[in-house]
């Protein structure tokens, strides 16, 4: 099969994504391979965790990039929506896991995320197998937003918001999951005809 552009970048997305999740799980110290530490004005960077946020923000960017492109373009196939959607979870999904295993996060954000993932992507395929599209709101895609800027900002350990004690990621990351329970909401409430049907009785 022959890849239109977008699908191209989404499919380097999820490579991006992967490199950065075995980045961030090998257990390096067992190898006796260990990543420096520098000090920046009183506030200490990992260097591998400056590698992946320098990978989740490019993988980011192309999640913007290909989905230009493809609605500009009139390239959106059937493939590029789940290759889309399969590395959207893997890239975000994946990062949150293993930053609350990491003690950065509150374990409780992913299981809210991913909860919601399930219940919104069951909606849509039930919706979609009755050949009903339920557009994605202005709520999720501010919960995309402030999500991608949260975890970058984690990555980079707050930096330099960490200067004035203000823990910008985390209150983004906190907005980022009440956007994502909100929007959930929504989504299941537009999906509810799709979900339960009115039985004629007559």
């Amino acid at each position: 099969m022959k890849m239109n552009l977008p699908n191209k970048i989404t499919i380097v997305r999820i490579i991006l994504a992967v490199l950065m999740l075995v980045l961030l799980m090998v257990p390096w110290h067992d190898l006796n391979i260990e990543f420096p530490i520098y000090l920046v004005s009183g506030e200490t960077l990992n260097l591998k965790y400056i590698i992946a946020g320098i990978i989740f923000v490019v993988a980011s960017l192309t999640d913007f990039l290909d989905g230009y492109l493809a609605r500009s373009r009139n390239m959106v196939t059937d493939f590029g929506k789940v290759a889309d959607a399969i590395a959207d979870k893997v890239l975000v999904n994946g990062l949150l896991i293993i930053l609350a295993y990491d003690r950065l996060i509150p374990v409780l954000i992913p299981v809210v995320i991913i909860t919601r993932d399930i219940i919104v992507d069951s909606c849509k395929m039930i919706s979609g197998n009755k050949g009903k599209v339920v557009a994605a709101s202005f709520l999720g895609k501010a919960k995309t937003m402030c999500m991608m800027i949260g975890l970058t900002l984690v990555l980079f350990n707050n930096i330099p918001f960490n200067y004035f004690n203000f823990p910008l990621a985390d209150i983004l990351i906190l907005i980022a999951t009440l956007l994502s329970v909100v929007s959930g909401c929504q989504y299941y409430y537009n999906c509810r005809e799709f979900l339960f049907p009115k039985v004629d009785n007559k």
